[in-house]
């Protein structure tokens, strides 16, 4: 060969085309040629067989969303198996992370994916530092729901691991899990006869069939037994069964109708209640095969539970069902990504209706499962209305807050069994107006409102300061009223009006589960009445009706009316319940009805009508203007995004805040574009370093949109 060829060959003075093609020809041979196993690490054995271990780092950023390689040791190769946690040495402070590499940096816990003969990564690895537990706790379907999720929710894998994934508690693992159980027989029916479709549904389930189903179950403490039997039908198919109810004391009755049910050992009840060595060794339980029921809170919608045959959840409406951690992911979404990855059944059970369950009815993806109307009215109490003109005009309601009829219907409620109040607010008065003019009562210094916690302190909810010399700027009255009366003021009241009835509190400080069944009054919050032993209550009073309707939220009409057929629920057929607020507003209309599936669907057709969710797909992104308006600009949304905004957002109690929301919304069929490019946008951010000052925060789907 010349040297003039060779010089051609080697590119040194050959034509463009030339030295092109033999650049691509060099290229294309160094990506065929086998890659080098790594068998030692700064002179360590390395695994002879699948020496590179896959890691999912416990680092919740976006910009670190990903798998990391490293070096499997020879002594680590048998406990280094998939879905074990480990701990990895991770670049940190000002360390370098270069591709699988890692030079300095502290331990930080993770997870081996996989593993494999060989690495994309074509330096040295770094080796696995510690393989924490032999112990499987992230298994392949929970992977794969962890990485939907996150990708939901614009979020990384790391962060909804650290919600899916309980705390390890070695005592527990050091115990052996008990010998799983076999197949229950078929419940009967109990209290789904009385529902049209209840038989079949319960029969669907228990031949292996997938149904999904919206419930609107009946007033009454029945709905615990029903959930119990159709967990149990879809025990009897052998396969699993996963319920997550909102909070302790519905995870407790669920709890007792199983066990009344199919006896011990068959279900493990996942609830903070527990305590972390408790919990983690009944979800071990479940990991490991043991039982295939659980009945749990918020956390439990990712319990690992085999051969999935139904997810259910209680009261969606509920706001315990949204996570408050990032990324923010709701239950009924998740469960409903269960049901589809799964194939499994899919129950959404309430005394009330959602307008997002109501549009899986609507969409075709659920069945309703309801009662007829001749049976709802048989169950469900006497409700009665009184407005703002009546209670006006009422002189008992003047000196008391609490109209004639009210009174009335506590008297004879008491000579037959405890009578129920709810009150919307907490506390004693927790806002406070002039007597005569009703000028709110504000601060002095910031403008805040004044509060009453209790009879005597007088201070401002904003700076928190003292104020005892307050008056009306406006005429002058030394004398404050209560704008919305708390319950412990209310309980007060009726205490000195019935002076020979025991009076009881339960709130947000002080909770109660059950009362007894003989004459009591129960002044509660929202969410927080106990059940009453025996038929229920006699009757029940739901005050201040306005406080909740006049809310400045999307859902303020929804969550109105589904606390006020909670608390309805408990009362007992024959039993009677005044309402204090409008009679003409559609929530007490649909009340009255007892028709809460009506309500849904007339408020989904109006959020059709304007574009709002669930029938739009919508993203909060919060932070400094400038920042938000900047991110947006830069974020790729998708052609079919409407930015809404930005505009302030309302401090806590209504102070002012520095930051301002924008509003994403997109049509059906780009939630998933919509949140990719949030994400890769805020990542991209992330990686490229922001002060505090330009951060900003995105929330999918977030429930309270004013």
């Amino acid at each position: 060969m010349s040297s003039d060829d060779g010089e051609s060959a080697t590119g040194a003075g050959g034509p463009p085309e030339q030295l092109a093609l033999m650049r691509e020809m060099v290229a294309e041979a160094k990506a065929k040629a086998p890659k080098a196993k790594p068998r030692t690490w700064r002179g360590a054995a390395v695994a002879e067989e699948l020496p590179v271990a896959r890691v999912l780092v416990n680092k919740g950023v976006l910009h670190l969303d990903r798998l990391f390689d490293y070096a499997v040791p020879a002594e680590l190769s048998e406990a280094a198996r998939p879905g074990v946690r480990v701990r990895v040495r991770f670049g940190a402070g000002g360390h370098r992370v270069h591709g699988g590499r890692r030079e300095g940096g502290g331990l930080i816990d993770g997870f081996i994916v996989e593993r494999r003969a060989e690495s994309d990564y074509e330096g040295a690895l770094a080796a696995l530092a510690q393989v924490v537990s032999p112990e499987v706790v992230l298994g392949p379907s929970v992977l794969a729901l962890a990485r939907a999720v996150a990708d939901r929710y614009a979020g990384s894998l790391a962060d909804v691991l650290q919600l899916a994934l309980p705390a390890r508690s070695a005592r527990a693992e050091a115990k052996p899990s008990p010998e799983p159980l076999p197949p229950p027989p078929a419940p009967e029916p109990g209290g789904w006869a009385r529902y049209g479709a209840g038989p079949a549904f319960l029969r669907a389930l228990a031949t292996g069939a997938a149904p999904r189903a919206v419930w609107t179950a009946l007033p009454g403490p029945g709905w615990a037994d029903e959930l119990a039997r159709a967990m149990a039908a879809t025990l009897a198919s052998g396969r699993g069964a996963l319920a997550v109810v909102p909070d302790g004391r519905s995870a407790a009755r669920v709890d007792a109708a199983l066990t009344a049910l199919l006896g011990e050992g068959r279900h493990a009840l996942l609830t903070a209640e527990s305590g972390p060595e408790k919990r983690y060794r009944q979800w071990l339980a479940v990991s490991r095969g043991s039982v295939r029921a659980v009945v749990g809170t918020r956390a439990a919608m990712f319990a690992p539970v085999r051969d999935l045959g139904l997810v259910a959840v209680w009261d969606d409406g509920d706001s315990s069902h949204a996570e408050d951690r990032a990324p923010f992911p709701h239950v009924r979404e998740v469960l409903e990504l269960r049901a589809v990855s799964d194939g499994c059944g899919f129950l959404a059970g309430s005394t009330s209706c959602t307008v997002e369950a109501a549009q899986l009815v609507e969409s075709g993806w659920a069945r309703p499962l309801v009662a007829d109307r001749e049976t709802v009215r048989a169950c469900a109490p006497r409700i009665r209305t009184v407005g703002d003109e009546l209670l006006a005009r009422d002189g008992a309601a003047r000196a008391a807050r609490l109209p004639t009829l009210a009174w009335e219907t506590v008297r004879e409620g008491l000579k037959t069994g405890p009578v129920l109040v709810q009150v919307p607010r907490r506390g004693y008065a927790p806002r406070l107006a002039c007597e005569r003019c009703r000028t709110p009562a504000r601060c002095t210094v910031c403008a805040g409102p004044l509060e009453a916690p209790d009879a005597r302190d007088l201070h401002c909810g904003w700076c928190g300061r003292q104020e005892s010399a307050w008056h009306c700027e406006e005429c002058g009255s030394f004398r404050l009223r209560a704008q919305v009366v708390g319950a412990r003021r209310t309980a007060e009241e009726l205490g000195r009006a019935f002076p020979a009835v025991p009076v009881r509190t339960s709130g947000r400080d002080h909770i109660l589960d059950e009362v007894p069944d003989r004459p009591a009054l129960v002044v509660c919050t929202p969410g927080a009445e106990p059940v009453a032993a025996g038929a229920g209550y006699a009757a029940a009073l739901l005050l201040d009706g306005w406080a909740m309707l006049t809310r400045p939220d999307l859902r303020a009409g929804e969550d109105a009316l589904r606390r006020w057929i909670a608390a309805a629920s408990l009362v007992r057929g024959e039993g009677q319940v005044v309402v204090v607020a409008e009679p003409t507003l559609r929530p007490v209309q649909a009340l009255v009805r007892w028709d809460p599936v009506g309500h849904a669907v007339r408020e989904l057709a109006e959020r059709a009508q304007l574009g709002f969710p669930p029938v739009s797909r919508m993203a909060a992104v919060a932070g400094r203007g400038e920042a938000v308006e900047a991110f947006l600009a830069g974020a790729g949304l998708p052609p079919d995004a409407e930015v809404l905004g930005p505009v302030p957002v309302p401090g806590r109690r209504g102070e002012p805040s520095r930051e301002d929301r924008a509003l994403v919304r997109v049509p059906p069929g780009s939630g998933a574009a919509l949140a990719a490019a949030l994400k890769s946008a805020q990542a991209a951010r992330l990686a490229r370093g922001v002060p505090a000052s330009e951060a900003v925060r995105i929330r999918i789907d977030p429930p309270d949109i004013g």
